[in-house]
């Protein structure tokens, strides 16, 4: 039976945001449902905390309607303005759905204290209060375990944090149902301390996502174990001796990498190219995270040699500079410069008939390093007596 092709990323990225906006359509119902019982409920039973219950569910259709715009905007390919995609309008949403949250809370928490200050004049608690509180700790429940699944399965923060804000909700939910409960059984506060605690709970809810977006956006890294196994994967590419300088960044549900690899410093630049484009592709097909790798070739660990190489004098200058050390010798065919350990290596090609013998060949090459001695930026000049390769 013929083995069925992956889908493209484009698609792919067309299946994830429809199967995010499918979910978040789940949820705006439920919460739209929930927001409408519990206000007009906690109304008429005279229940601040079932009232503030109905608030949060509120943000909550807030959070899922920028969830579905954020969906939307994250599935755009990358375009002029935006190369590496739109991946970090999640984030974004994240950052401004974390925001509301601690504003809510702290508004929640605030007005709770003031109202503490006066139980003794607050109205009697209703029984349907308590009902419709136990009816939602049950919806939210089942909400969060089916938008966990989603997130989880798409690798969106940004849907697991929708799903960890519906589990909180049930969690604040409950203790709405203590509230309730206890005021029923004459405790008029407990209804007032079960709002502020709920309120508590959101503020820290919205004040950890946003943190976590906050981190994201600075280019917070990977974790330790999945930098060490993108590591392995680079070190395995046939042709890499050396890795330094990996970095990761994180881009939503996925993350950018860069790393400068060591190559055999005599190979040619299509080589290197070659060993840079297996390791990238290798660590693409091996790490789904990962969008995007940078590979940098390196001929030598220059990472403590503070930019010598870029000091140095340029082909045309250099060029110049070894043109008098060639006088008498043909005109080069080709001239190949290696700028290794903070000089150069200079590779002159003559024709192979120049030198009748290896003797008058090593006279030539001691005669130049003699005059090479004390020069600045050329170690020393080899010269090969063969033709170039085209």
């Amino acid at each position: 039976m013929a083995q069925e092709n992956p889908p493209s990323p484009a698609t792919d990225l067309i299946l994830r945001s429809a199967e995010a906006q499918r979910a978040t359509w789940v949820s705006v119902a439920v919460n739209l449902v929930m927001t409408i019982v519990q206000l007009v409920v906690g109304w008429l039973a005279h229940s601040q905390s079932l009232i503030a219950h109905g608030l949060h569910s509120f943000s909550d259709l807030l959070s899922d309607f920028l969830v579905i715009y954020a969906s939307r905007q994250s599935a755009h390919p990358a375009d002029q303005a935006h190369p590496y995609g739109h991946a970090r309008v999640e984030t974004a949403a994240t950052l401004i759905l974390g925001a509301s949250l601690a504003l809510i809370g702290g508004a929640i928490l605030w007005e709770s204290g003031r109202r503490l200050q006066h139980s003794e004049a607050l109205p009697a608690i209703q029984l349907s209060a308590l009902w419709v509180a136990i009816a939602t700790v049950l919806a939210k429940e089942a909400l969060y375990r089916y938008l966990i699944r989603v997130g989880e399965r798409l690798r969106s923060q940004l849907m697991i944090a929708n799903a960890l804000h519906t589990r909180a909700d049930a969690a604040s939910a409950l203790v709405v149902v203590v509230g309730i409960g206890g005021a029923l059984m004459g405790w008029p506060f407990l209804d007032l301390l079960a709002a502020a605690l709920m309120g508590f709970m959101i503020l820290r809810m919205g004040a950890e996502l946003s943190w976590g977006a906050l981190k994201e956006l600075i280019d917070t890294g990977l974790d330790e174990s999945q930098v060490e196994a993108i590591r392995q994967t680079l070190q395995n590419t046939p042709g890499v001796l050396g890795l330094h300088e990996l970095r990761t960044r994180r881009m939503a549900h996925q993350a950018l990498v860069d790393a400068h690899v060591l190559v055999d410093a005599r190979i040619s630049v299509s080589e290197g190219h070659r060993i840079a484009e297996s390791a990238r592709a290798r660590v693409l097909r091996e790490h789904p995270e990962v969008l995007d790798v940078l590979v940098h070739i390196d001929p030598e660990d220059d990472l403590n040699l503070d930019l010598a190489a870029v000091r140095l004098p340029g082909r045309e200058a250099l060029l110049q500079e070894i043109k008098p050390l060639l006088a008498g010798l043909p005109v080069p065919e080709k001239v190949v410069l290696h700028y290794l350990s903070g000089r150069v290596e200079v590779e002159v090609f003559l024709a192979h008939h120049f030198f009748t013998n290896g003797e008058a060949l090593r006279q030539a090459e001691a005669r130049l390093a003699e005059k090479l001695r004390e020069h600045p930026s050329i170690r020393l000049v080899l010269l090969i007596c063969c033709a170039a390769p085209n």
